[in-house]
């Protein structure tokens, strides 16, 4: 990773128009926008480099950078002065605002033409910057389009309100294609207008409109009702123009040899095609003990499928986001019920922590996928045409289960017990005989993911919706960048 002294060197090194791409700290986001700065410079020509933050920013996930694009990150800013217990999105939002200085400085040593700044859309305080440097800013968003569609909700809720006064979104919240939120399937910040983080939302969310564009990670098909309802506000004058670009699944970089080192993909290779049910949560999302050790492992087992579970340790204070693991105890497979693994031993297979999740995915024994519908996983699987089993945890993923449940239809639901938020396990069984069964739910899942598959393909082949629309903005760009140098 370069430092900061030295990226606007580096950036002078690589040749044409160059673009900067700001991405906030998370896996889920990092991925992504270097899958498109990788897409930029290869498919448009365009030289890029991908800043992070040093704070806050996981070393994991740079490993995957494509070596075309070139990294810089920004240096430390003091955030002790925040009190304690502060949200790890205010947080988030603060660093951003306080690192603003160095991404100028970085910007502004660029010595070749810039020709964008695309941070991402929790960086929407850096769309400043590009207007202050007369280059275009565009925001990067990972996940779907109903993100933004809540986003600009929230907003233009706010239209006329006085400063400091703060209105809940309505309950529902009614978006285009029929997507109908509850509180409960937004995202914690927004659940609530006197929460603090809930006001550096709707000022990120202002920021929005200065915009020249968005480039979403998604693709026509998979939120056609609510690109369609985007293009209207665009038309009017309301948002700034969305652009499906996605989707944007980072190849396998598993070599065919190195592959062979993973039990899990030598015991996919024994499996009859689409025999299997892969089950993960995403890497940071944990159940509880109960959940694991009870109710999963005894919903699989009763359901008589081959199944292929990422187990990863389980949460000890009932949450849902990976904080307050057993980290004494670093073996997950310990916690699953006793003889377990013994009795189903012919018809599974439990790995800790990981498995190469695109490859299998991909894989003809996959069939189902028991899903926390994280977004990058959710692409992962349409583009694979597997259906799911929709089990959000935290964040922004109850939001998309219910689209993927809904308007998607790639996924069928799961409803925790009112007492107390567990998944039973005639429930888990249920949802998994009804997709491996070809149950009539699980037939027409299973027949749109299946469309989706294709829709995604598409979107990316020469003539795809997806690959025209960036063409089209990467001209837009080259175009301004030309008439600089001129």
């Amino acid at each position: 990773m370069e430092s900061l002294a030295n990226a606007g060197a580096a950036c002078t090194e690589r040749l044409g128009p160059h673009v900067v791409l700001l991405a906030s700290p998370g896996a889920g986001h990092l991925i992504p926008l270097a899958e498109l700065a990788r897409r930029l410079v290869d498919h448009q020509g365009f030289a890029a480099t991908l800043v992070t933050f040093t704070d806050l920013s996981s070393p994991e996930a740079l490993s995957g950078v494509p070596a075309c694009v070139a990294t810089a990150a920004l240096p430390p800013v003091p955030l002790d002065d925040l009190p304690a217990g502060t949200s790890m999105s205010t947080v988030l939002l603060e660093l951003i605002r306080r690192s603003l200085p160095s991404l100028r400085a970085l910007l502004r040593s660029v010595g070749a033409p810039l020709a964008a700044l695309v941070p991402d859309f929790f960086c929407s305080a850096a769309l400043s910057l590009a207007a202050e440097l007369g280059v275009p800013g565009y925001v990067f968003v990972p996940t779907n389009l109903t993100t933004i569609a809540v986003m600009r909700a929230a907003v233009e809720l706010h239209e006329g309100v006085p400063p400091g006064e703060y209105r809940d979104l309505p309950d529902p919240l009614e978006l285009p294609g029929g997507v109908s939120l509850r509180h409960a399937d937004l995202p914690a910040s927004f659940q609530s207008s006197g929460e603090s983080v809930y006001a550096h939302l709707l000022e990120a969310g202002r920021c929005y409109r200065r915009a020249d564009g968005f480039l979403v990670n998604t693709f026509y098909e998979m939120e056609l009702a609510t690109v369609e309802e985007f293009k209207l506000a665009t038309e009017r004058g309301a948002f700034p123009p969305v652009f499906p670009v996605g989707p944007f699944v980072r190849p396998s970089i598993i070599s065919d040899e190195a592959a062979g080192a993973f039990a899990c993909l030598d015991w996919l290779d024994l499996q009859p095609t689409g025999s299997v049910v892969y089950v993960s949560f995403g890497s940071g999302g944990s159940l509880t003990v109960e959940q694991t050790t009870a109710e999963l492992a005894a919903g699989l087992e009763v359901s008589g499928h081959r199944f292929l579970w990422v187990v990863r340790m389980p949460n000890l204070d009932g949450g849902k986001d990976g904080h307050d693991r057993d980290d004494d105890n670093p073996n997950p497979l310990a916690w699953l019920p006793e003889g377990f693994l013994e009795r189903t031993k012919d018809k599974g297979l439990a790995v800790a922590a990981w498995a190469p999740q695109v490859r299998v995915l991909s894989h003809l024994a996959t069939a189902v996928f028991v899903s926390h519908c994280g977004w990058n996983s959710t692409l992962e699987s349409v583009s694979a045409g597997v259906p799911m089993v929709a089990w959000p945890l935290y964040a922004e993923q109850r939001m998309n289960a219910v689209a993927l449940v809904g308007s998607a239809g790639v996924a069928l639901p799961l409803r925790p017990r009112e007492a107390d938020g567990v998944v039973a396990r005639d429930e888990i069984a249920g949802a998994v005989k009804e997709l491996m069964e070809s149950a009539e739910k699980g037939r027409a899942v299973r027949r749109q993911a299946g469309d989706l598959q294709q829709a995604a393909a598409r979107a990316w082949s020469p003539e795809g919706s997806s690959r025209r629309a960036l063409e089209d903005v990467a001209a837009t760009w080259k175009k301004a960048t030309l008439g600089k140098v001129k």
